[in-house]
Formats: C-alpha cells, sequence, structure tokens
C-alpha cells in the first residue's frame, strides 16, 4: 500500500503558493487555472470530473467534483463520503497552509486511492470559502451541498481538509478559544485535529478512529456548539446547514501559526512529512468508511 509522498505535496504547494500565488474571489482567472490543473491531474488519475458553477458576480468560479469513473450519483444503498477543500484565499496572502496545505493534501489522497476508490467517495475542490464568501450561501460548498440535499443524496459524512500544514513542538505553541483546554489538550502544536459540531460526534470519533490506523500523527479531537471560536470556520459549516455530518481536519489555524492570514504563509513555513502522515491517515480513513 503507498503512503503520501512528501515531495508531490510540496510540489503542489509550490505551485499554489509560489507560482499562481494570491488568489482571492476577484482573481477569477487565476481561480480557473487552479480548476483546471486540478482537472487535468483527477483526470490522469483515471477520475471521473465534473464543475459545478459558483455564481460570483458577472461571471462564476467553479467547484470541481472528481468521482470514481463509471459510478454514479447515488449508488443504490450507498451513502455518498465527500473529502473537500477550498482553493481559493485572502487577498493579502498567497496561502501555503490556507489552504495550499490541503489542496495537496486532497490531491494526494486522490492518488492513493486512485487504484481502489469506494465507488461513494467524491473529493471536491471547492471555491470560493474565503470572505466575502465566507459562511453564507455563496460559498461554494454551500452550493455543493445544497445540490446534494435537493437530490435527495444520503451521505455518510463529510470530511473537510482545513490547513493540514503547520506543525511546532515548542513548549506553548498551541492556544486554545478556552483557555482551560489546555489542562486536557497538548501544549504543543504537534497534533491534528478533528473537529465538528455537536451534531457530528458520531462521525469525528469514526474518522478518528480510522485515522490512527493509517499514522502515528497524534490526533486530538473536539465537538462543541458553534458559539466556540472556529469550531464551524471552513467549509463543513455548508454541510451542516444542510444536515450532514461533517468535521474538519485542522491544523487549527489561528489556534497555532502565526502566519494564518499573513504574507508570511509561504511553502518554507509548513512541515510536509507530517502532512504526508495525515495523508497517509485520511486514506485509511477513507479506506475504513468509505
Amino acid at each position: 500500500m503507498r503512503n503520501a509522498d512528501l515531495h508531490r505535496l510540496r510540489q503542489w504547494v509550490d505551485y499554489l503558493a509560489l507560482e499562481i500565488g494570491r488568489r482571492p474571489a476577484v482573481r477569477v482567472d487565476l481561480l480557473r487555472k487552479v480548476a483546471e490543473r486540478l482537472t487535468e491531474t483527477f483526470i490522469a488519475l483515471g477520475y471521473e470530473v465534473s464543475h459545478q458553477p459558483v455564481p460570483y458576480k458577472q461571471t462564476h468560479h467553479i467547484n470541481v467534483i472528481a468521482k470514481p469513473k463509471g459510478s454514479i450519483d447515488q449508488p443504490p444503498g450507498q451513502p455518498l463520503l465527500v473529502v473537500g477543500a477550498h482553493y481559493d484565499t485572502v487577498s493579502r496572502t498567497p496561502g501555503a497552509d490556507d489552504n495550499a496545505s490541503a489542496v495537496a493534501g486532497l490531491m494526494e489522497l486522490g492518488r492513493l486511492l486512485a487504484d481502489n476508490p469506494p465507488p461513494g467517495l467524491r473529493l471536491v475542490a471547492f471555491c470560493p470559502e474565503e470572505p466575502p464568501a465566507y459562511r453564507t450561501r455563496s460559498m461554494g460548498s454551500y452550493f455543493y451541498a445544497k445540490s446534494l440535499k435537493e437530490a435527495g443524496v444520503k451521505l455518510k459524512g463529510m470530511i473537510c481538509l482545513e490547513m493540514i500544514g503547520y506543525f511546532s513542538d515548542e513548549p506553548g505553541s498551541q492556544s486554545y478559544p478556552i483557555p482551560l483546554m489546555n489542562m486536557i489538550y497538548p501544549k504543543e502544536g504537534n497534533f491534528i485535529a478533528a473537529v465538528g459540531n455537536l451534531r457530528s460526534i458520531k462521525w469525528t470519533r469514526q474518522v478518528q478512529k480510522a485515522f490512527k490506523t493509517g499514522t502515528d500523527l497524534p490526533i486530538e479531537s473536539l465537538n462543541a456548539p458553534s458559539l466556540m471560536v472556529g469550531i464551524d470556520f471552513s467549509d463543513h459549516w455548508s454541510f451542516n446547514k444542510f444536515g450532514y455530518p461533517a468535521v474538519m481536519i485542522t491544523d487549527t489555524a489561528f489556534y497555532r501559526t502565526p502566519h494564518y492570514h499573513q504574507p508570511s504563509d509561504l511553502p518554507d513555513t509548513l512541515d510536509y512529512q507530517r502532512m504526508a502522515k495525515v495523508v497517509d491517515g485520511l486514506a485509511a480513513a477513507v479506506r475504513a468508511l468509505g
């Protein structure tokens, strides 16, 4: 069984953060270029790819949706498993961690699963996610989740990849929305987190348990009300809005990295060895749950 390739991960991050660079919603041209690259890669891996237009001003953005070749939209008795990541950034950052790391992880996950992908698997690159679309009906993930709900599609669950590349072993490098949480959770940012709302507790635990079978990277989980800052700060929010269980896999963003939404969010700040371990864990989870 293949393992994630840290060099491939780095190539994707370099492409997005350095070659493409800042890719906010207003740069439709750059985001279309990214969508084309993602599409070409998925097709080369053997997936069928479709594009879902997401309205934006007088044009549209694109959700890139990859599924196993020959699979139907809703296999009989087979709820779908969606794994997704957004590929846009805010205007001031090249977005190596946010969210090139997650897109790199999504594409490497697709490579690892390409030989025998679960028929209900859907790998989706969303656009946009960042402001001004953030946590509104204009998000690419909202359009996709809404289309599934309207079609009566059932989901086992959704796994949202949101910043999976920044790690630190420095004492005190990890913070939390509630200070007392550091009595329960690690004080070092050397783990990946599985985060969801209260309705997604069962799904979060299933993903966490399966993730552990594929990697030795520590994973911590947290399910809490949306009032806790950060619990629903990504594309899993959209799926929760339609009653689907969803979990965010994350390095915890602004609770750990000083480069969040900054010009300094560059490829050299990421830990590609541990990022590869995240993808290995995700591959194990998808194989077990898909």
